[in-house]
């Protein structure tokens, strides 16, 4: 059990610790990381709940399954809880902390899913599940809160609206993408899912570095701003 509770949270924690410790200026408190990440575990029980339900009462097919059962379900209900509780607060002050809280509350979502996939599958998956569900779960948050973090900072109520669609829109998209290319390609599916995941990757550290510069230069402009105003 303790192996198994191991190999499922190294995953999660890692890729979670690169996003927080990228932010070398100013870093998120760690309580508030914390919470979202436990967010993210607890959200996996009212999602299964849901999808088990809908699984019962209708025949779904494959397309419907990833797009719909996956990748809208989670990524909303994700999505719902970063916005009500941390989008809000008063500690996401800079683009860049929408990555860091929209990972944690995906990788927390991830971490969990992983742990009960491994007791029932044993931890020779680990390593498989490590680069594919986890990596994925985290990166579709990165994308998420980069857009929460381009919405929260916006002044045009137009654009604002716009990155709040993209914030959820995007996800769903990619991860349905995920689920379909995982469970409609049966032999092929390796060589869709290996440029996927690379893709997916490069697209998140670009964007994650852009909204990294962003928060470093609003940061910098409120310390220019405070001393100004204590010389006056």
């Amino acid at each position: 059990m303790i192996s198994t509770l191991g190999a499922a949270l190294a995953p999660g924690i890692a890729i979670l610790s690169y996003f927080y410790l990228k932010d070398k200026y100013e870093t998120e408190p760690l309580h508030m990381v914390v919470k979202s990440f436990i967010t993210g575990i607890l959200l996996v029980f009212p999602v299964m709940v849901i999808q088990f339900g809908f699984q019962e009462e209708l025949d779904l097919g494959v397309f419907a399954q990833s797009y719909f059962l996956a990748g809208f379900l989670e990524e909303f209900f994700k999505w719902f809880m970063i916005y009500y509780t941390v989008y809000k607060h008063v500690e996401f002050n800079e683009p860049y902390d929408g990555i860091v809280y929209a990972a944690a509350v995906s990788l927390g979502f991830a971490t969990l899913e992983n742990f009960f996939y491994l007791l029932s599958h044993g931890l020779s998956t680990a390593f498989f599940r490590a680069l594919l569900p986890v990596s994925s779960h985290g990166l579709f948050g990165v994308l998420m809160g980069y857009y929460l973090g381009k919405a929260k900072f916006v002044a045009d109520p137009h654009r604002k609206c716009i990155y709040l669609g993209m914030s959820l829109g995007i996800p769903i998209l990619l991860h349905g993408t995920y689920d379909f290319i995982l469970t409609a390609g049966s032999n092929i599916w390796p060589w869709l899912i290996i440029p996927f995941m690379i893709i997916l990757w490069s697209v998140a550290i670009r964007r994650s570095s852009d909204a990294l510069d962003r928060s470093i230069a609003a940061a910098f402009r409120r310390h220019y701003e405070q001393e100004e105003a204590e010389k006056i």
